[in-house]
């Protein structure tokens, strides 16, 4: 009986471990859970691949965190979802979520020249 009861358990311990130890670094989509009306499929995004072909290397180039207006450039929000800061509509000066992402990640894409803009290159059906 304690055998049948470990073999039961054990999927479920593991699960309670290991997943709260999974980061951005697995990421291969955007985290949308912020919407409530879903407009789009999120978008698709490799966290590290994408990070790797842009050279990104410092967290804080989008992960920010402003007071009072400002970006905070000794800061980041890497441990924080983008909906943990951003509602849909936006409130407290900063912009809905859906503006928050496309200002973020578009304008980047737009700024480097490189990179997709157009709503099916990242929202795949």
């Amino acid at each position: 009986m304690k055998k049948v009861i470990f073999f039961l358990m054990a999927p479920l311990l593991v699960a309670i471990l290991f997943v709260p130890a999974s980061s951005q670094d697995d990421m291969e989509v955007v985290d949308d859970w912020g919407f409530e009306k879903k407009q789009h499929p999120p978008a698709i995004f490799p966290h590290n691949g994408h990070n790797e072909s842009a050279e990104i290397e410092d967290c804080r180039e989008c992960h920010h965190i402003y007071e009072d207006g400002r970006k905070l450039e000794d800061e980041s929000s890497e441990d924080l979802s983008c909906c943990e800061c951003h509602d849909e509509e936006g409130s407290d000066g900063r912009p809905g979520l859906r503006k928050a992402f496309h200002v973020n990640c578009k304008g980047c894409h737009l700024e480097r020249n490189t990179g997709p803009v157009m709503c099916g290159e990242c929202h795949v059906r």
